[in-house]
């Protein structure tokens, strides 16, 4: 599998969970190419792939907290 096949699959998955592009300065096919290029030289050692998907994970969910807190002190201020 090479870094266009790898993005490919992970961009198939945006579909039932898709992202906003539009405020973002990089475009969704560079930024797939530029996540698969970093995986794609990891080992296959099922357990190193699966902590890697939980930090990625975590990393995720706490972004996401993180936004939705600012979002919520928007609105008390607005």
């Amino acid at each position: 599998m090479n870094v266009n096949e790898l993005a490919e699959l992970a961009q198939s998955a945006e579909i039932s969970d898709p992202i906003d592009w539009g405020y973002l300065n990089i475009d969704e096919t560079s930024a797939y190419k530029l996540m698969a290029a970093h995986i794609i030289g990891l080992t296959d050692d099922p357990l190193t792939l699966k902590a890697t998907c939980v930090k990625l994970l975590v990393e995720n969910f706490v972004v996401n907290l993180k936004l939705e807190q600012e979002r919520a002190r928007n609105a008390k201020t607005n």
